[in-house]
């Protein structure tokens, strides 16, 4: 197994191939280089006999642990000195920032384990987004790096060093994503100072800008996910390039197949050992926690790491034997490892303080029929089983729910929680349930994606699903249509694997195009974009859009662990936290702020404000009052089927206080809205039922997920507790008895017209996918559709602007300005629109030369919302004008929420 597959081996194969050739043809024919010292002369570096190279750096350097045909044409090459790779890349990575989790160990320690004796350098992306300005700086602290590492260590002497340089950036050919040019004037800068300092202190140095620069302009295939980071095939085609850039030509032009495969498999475990899931618990404080008297998490969990080393030095072993073209068996022999330690579990007897607290529920699990008698529902409400463990053994342990645009039912599941167990199989899954008689029960179980890790959450959408993998998010694909994901991206990586039940979670396309998703305390996260460096610690709110590869912190507070967020019919947003049971309203929080502040007043904000900023004391408001914890999966009621005094409700599920789906009536209040609690929709006496997402089916039912497990979290007992249950899993559905189900909207392959007038209707769900399903349509294509639905509006008709505030939020999707149909909704009578408006503003700021002109008009809006949401686009700007732009709003009444929201666009304006 390994982190990802992604393409056909032997289409890469060949592809190297040819992109060797090319290389080849390009120095024979004296292809001018833009930097002197571009070359793709070798960097000379004399390996020894069991040399350890050691990769320290970037997502470029990264990514070479699960794109493996670098080191397997390293292996090939070198087959008789037996060398040892290890990769210590974190995506992210500048030379002395590089942010961790609690106790994860400093540079030094990792290549001591690892006994460095050969390391590689990967710097120079991440910095390069300084420009000149930064170049100074950036030499030095290379400098300096080189300098303190030639004094180091680290068990095989003084280690030798070789810069690699960034690659360039590629002009991908799409008018959303930049080109590049500006980027690739500064990476050449960056490769320059590279090769500078590794002259002044007589290092290795090897130039990829140059030839991938050449590479790309010439290739007539992409060969990188967002122009910044290599795809599959860019990385088949730098394979050589690095070969020879460090070794000089004569090297292999083919990858052996029979060699990656074990080179796979070694980083797939190196992998899971370096980037543990869970580090908060193993090496972390909470390691501390979980214990049976004897053995706590971090005893039983380092052994587990001891034994993923062992078991990667055998695949060591196997690498340099079938190198040597030498055969092997099938199975590695793992018989020489550490034995595992199994702890006893803290379930049971008088005093078990989980059962006090009424955390625990009963290791004598009910069947479903028996489960489905102890639920209790409001009057005239009724709850169905749609599936389970009984007649679908695949349904273990679901976290996550969705509905595709043809209606079907899809289902996170993850038996390896809370962390998969070296030398078993890894196979969490992505289910999918048909229902082909449309009763509410499910008829078939299909298997999308199996092989997973950790799914802790999941969205539906552009061609494929995006699925949480921590510390990934991959984006699987059905390229033939026979319902089982083709492929599997890392489309993003750097997420902290510090904590598996701390996201990432939630993921929920905003109105706006973009892709939400969450991820709580405890973790330290770096992603590279195509725009820069983003950093996020301790909790927050992550949006990335893929029309234009941008990606950024939506919301960065100090949560402790978000794992709702939904958005109401008018585009305000809503977090659910779950530990301490939190509800907040978005907005206010949701301002620009840069790493490492952080908006003041989260769960977890005491404890950090020395660093983030802020009052230590205070407490951001809650729109409604905790009655109970915690709280995971949260949706906004908007269905016909239910009563009309339930619409609007904000919903969410506790699965361990109560074990029920709370429901609180939403109200406007000043700027903000308030809550109060009414009703549960339902619940239930078995003390196994553990509601952690739901959501509105197409036939206005609500699904909730039943993770239905005795224990629960990861704090009070041993990750490897024995009664840790991974088989039980639950898919419950409520109806109201006399109200019709809404007719499921046709979706998917509909014409652009009929999904158009699909945003008519009042379902928030329906909607949801019909935006979800037009904003993987052809851009001209719906902004042609759009154009004629807008005219065929009726202005007298009661939803006129919602729908108006629809057609604005599809060509945002696209990445397209329609001004005089944002002047329209800026101007509307409903302030929700006129907020919602102005939102969009904040996104757009690039693209709108009046920009400031119609923050300043909401600003001075009669509705404290609007002015609310225009002082927050204000934090998206700079300078003194900006300043007085937002000061403003003072002339005008104020409330808690705007006074909060000024403060701190006054802190982002004066970083």
């Amino acid at each position: 197994m390994e982190p990802d597959r992604l393409e056909n081996n032997s289409e890469i194969e060949n592809l190297m191939q040819r992109q060797t050739t090319f290389l080849l043809a390009l120095m024979l024919l004296g292809v001018s280089l833009t930097v002197p010292p571009a070359r793709c002369d070798a960097a000379e570096v004399e390996l020894k006999q069991g040399d350890h190279i050691c990769l320290v750096g970037n997502a470029l350097g990264e990514r070479l642990q699960t794109e493996n045909h670098w080191e397997s044409l390293l292996h090939q090459r070198f087959a008789d000195l037996e060398l040892v790779v290890r990769n210590l890349c974190f995506p992210g990575d500048e030379p002395f920032e590089r942010i961790r989790s609690q106790n994860f160990g400093d540079p030094d320690t990792h290549l001591t384990h690892s006994q460095a004796s050969v390391i590689l350098y990967f710097f120079g992306f991440n910095e390069s987004f300084d420009g000149k300005k930064g170049l100074g700086k950036f030499t030095e602290q290379m400098t300096q790096l080189v300098n303190e590492t030639q004094g180091k260590d680290y068990g095989k002497g003084a280690p030798r060093i070789v810069l690699i340089s960034p690659i360039a950036f590629e002009d991908v050919g799409d008018p959303n994503v930049t080109s590049g040019e500006e980027q690739n004037k500064n990476l050449a800068l960056y490769t320059e100072a590279l090769a500078s300092v590794a002259k002044e202190t007589g290092i290795g140095f090897v130039d990829l800008y140059s030839p991938t620069k050449a590479l790309f302009e010439k290739s007539d295939e992409r060969l990188t996910l967002n122009g910044a980071h290599l795809n599959g095939k860019g990385y088949a085609s730098l394979a050589p390039i690095l070969d020879q850039g460090l070794f000089g030509e004569a090297g292999p032009t083919k990858v052996d197949a029979a060699v990656k495969e074990q080179v796979d498999d070694k980083n797939f475990h190196w992998f899971h050992r370096y980037r543990a899931v869970n580090g908060y618990s193993i090496y972390g404080a909470r390691g501390k926690a979980g214990s049976d008297g004897t053995y706590n998490n971090t005893d039983v969990m380092e052994r587990e790491r001891a034994i993923l080393d062992q078991m990667t030095a055998n695949r060591d072993a196997r690498i340099w034997a079938v190198a040597k073209g030498e055969s092997v068996p099938d199975q590695v022999d793992d018989s020489n490892t550490l034995a595992f330690i199994n702890p006893k579990t803290n379930v049971g007897g008088p005093d078990d303080p989980n059962a006090k607290r009424g955390k625990l529920g009963s290791l004598d699990y009910l069947n479903a029929a028996e489960q489905q008698k102890l639920f209790t529902l409001p009057k005239g409400y009724q709850i169905q089983l749609v599936a389970s463990e009984e007649e679908f053994p695949e349904l273990a342990n679901p976290v996550a729910l969705n509905f595709d645009n043809k209606g079907r039912l899809w289902v996170a599941t993850m038996a390896s929680y809370p962390h998969w167990k070296p030398k078993t199989p890894m196979n969490d899954k992505l289910l999918i349930f048909e229902d082909h008689d449309a009763d509410g029960t499910a008829d078939e179980c299909k298997v999308f994606a199996d092989g997973l890790h950790q799914p802790t959450g999941f969205e539906i959408g552009r061609g494929g699903v995006y699925c949480a993998q921590q510390p990934d998010v991959l984006l699987l694909t059905d390229t033939d249509g026979d319902d089982k994901a083709d492929t599997r991206v890392r489309q993003l990586i750097g997420f902290d694997s510090a904590d598996s039940h701390h996201g990432l979670a939630a993921f929920e396309w905003g109105p706006d195009g973009g892709l939400y998703f969450q991820e709580g305390t405890f973790k330290y996260s770096q992603v590279e974009s195509p725009q820069g460096l983003v950093r996020l610690a301790e909790g927050g709110i992550w949006r990335y859009d893929p029309t234009t590869e941008k990606f950024g912190v939506h919301v960065s507070m100090a949560f402790s662990n978000p794992w709702g967020h939904v958005f109401d019919r008018w585009g305000q947003n809503f977090i659910g936290d779950a530990s301490p049971g939190f509800g907040y309203w978005a907005t206010p929080i949701s301002g620009h702020i840069e790493y490492p502040l952080k908006h003041p007043g989260g769960s977890q904000h005491r404890r950090l404000a020395s660093v983030t900023g802020g009052d230590p004391q205070y407490s951001y408001p809650r729109f409604y009052p905790k009655r109970t914890r915690p709280l995971a999966g949260c949706a906004m009621m908007s269905s016909r089927h239910f009563p009309e005094d339930m619409q609007g409700n904000f919903l969410v599920t506790n699965c361990i206080g109560d074990r029920m789906v709370l429901s609180h009536k939403v109200t406007e209040q000043g700027s903000g809205f308030v809550g109060v609690e009414v009703e549960p929709i339902v619940s239930c006496n078995d003390g196994n039922f553990r509601p952690v997402d739901v959501q509105i089916a197409p036939d206005g039912s609500l699904y909730i997920v039943d993770w239905h497990n005795a224990l629960i979290g990861h704090l009070q007992h041993n990750l490897r507790d024995p009664s840790r249950d991974h088989s039980h899993g639950r898919i419950w559905r409520i109806t109201h008895k006399t109200r019709p189900l809404v007719e499921p909207a046709k979706i998917d392959a509909e014409p652009i017209g009929n999904l158009l007038e699909l945003l008519k209707l009042p379902e928030d769900r329906t909607r949801y996918r019909a935006r979800r399903e037009l904003a993987q349509r052809d851009a001209d294509d719906v902004a042609a559709g759009l154009k004629t639905w807008v005219a065929s509006l009726d202005a007298s008709d009661e939803d006129y602007e919602h729908h108006l505030l629809e057609a604005l939020w599809v060509y945002q999707s696209h990445n397209r300005v329609n001004e005089s149909l944002l002047a329209k909704v800026l101007a509307a009578k409903d302030h929700r629109a006129r907020a919602a408006a102005t939102r969009v503003v904040s996104f757009m700021i690039d693209q709108l030369p009046n920009h400031r002109e119609l923050i300043e008009k909401s600003i001075q809006d009669e509705h404290p919302r609007v002015r609310l949401e225009a002082v927050r686009a204000v934090s998206f700007l700079d300078g003194d004008e900006a300043v007085e732009l937002a000061l403003g709003v003072l002339e005008y009444d104020m409330d808690e929420y705007l006074q909060y929201t000024l403060d701190e666009t006054m802190r982002a304006l004066e970083q």
